[in-house]
């Protein structure tokens, strides 16, 4: 599906001049499910790594990969991110790469992905269910079903997106983990899960982190964070119990493959 994001670029590269970043020995990719919370991980990250290393050409997808592959190069190691599905060709382009996956719960997905699809910022084949075009309910039983031709469904994104590449070398980091330790950065575990995300991405941990989190994490520099989309109708906080049904009933054992309950 071709789609546009439309909003201000964000001030990070400037922000990130403050600090003393590192360089990267080996290809790192922050791969996500759609709406899993890119935005935040790849900002963060940018907070660590030297900016001569950030891919800056686009968010890297499959039907992109052709033009992308010297961002995987060992040679001239860089931190790029995207939606990269499972094929043989991302296996391929991705074998020496540092591989990090964000993963999101799929009943709080649902309500991202509809929030996302019902913005403004979003441009693209769905713009007749906007302004209440469609009603909500819905346009939820889309997020997880599909809209024929238009959108794939959930299993299908899950799927390819995330569960393709958890038999592989691929690190999973759910966005929640991300969101708890924001919450609490002065704590012993908000320091072991940075350490470690920094660490699947060949970083160590510098003693000035917690201010390069606070500093990549600022909503204010996200265009797709949720503060930030202006939303044409009102979607709800929390699935209902109806839709979270269904989200099982079409995707069963997704949740708990994910590490949620």
């Amino acid at each position: 599906m071709n789609a546009i994001i439309r909003g201000k670029p964000d001030n990070l590269d400037e922000i990130g001049q403050r600090f003393e970043r590192a360089r990267l020995t080996q290809p790192v990719f922050l791969n996500s499910v759609p709406k899993a919370g890119t935005h935040l991980i790849r900002n963060i990250m940018r907070m660590f790594v030297h900016p001569d290393q950030h891919w800056r050409r686009e968010y890297i997808q499959h039907a992109l990969l052709s033009r992308s592959r010297d961002a995987f190069l060992a040679d001239r190691p860089m931190i790029s991110w995207g939606h990269m599905l499972f094929s043989d060709e991302s296996a391929v382009a991705l074998r020496d790469t540092r591989h990090i996956v964000l993963v999101r719960d799929p009943y709080d997905w649902v309500l991202a992905r509809a929030r996302f699809y019902l913005s403004d910022e979003f441009q693209g084949n769905l713009e007749h269910i906007k302004n209440g075009g469609a009603a909500i309910e819905d346009v939820i039983m889309m997020m997880i079903l599909g809209a024929h031709g238009r959108v794939p469904d959930l299993k299908d994104v899950f799927s390819m997106n995330a569960v393709a590449w958890m038999g592989s070398s691929a690190v999973i980091v759910r966005y929640e983990d991300i969101v708890e330790s924001l919450k609490d950065l002065g704590s012993k575990r908000a320091e072991a899960f940075f350490r470690q995300l920094l660490a699947d991405c060949g970083l160590d941990l510098p003693t000035d982190w917690r201010e390069r989190v606070e500093a990549g994490s600022d909503p204010k520099e996200s265009r797709t964070a949720r503060e930030n989309l202006k939303v044409t109708v009102e979607v709800p906080k929390v699935l209902s119990d109806t839709h979270k049904r269904v989200v099982d009933f079409h995707a069963p054992g997704l949740r708990a493959l994910l590490g949620y309950r």
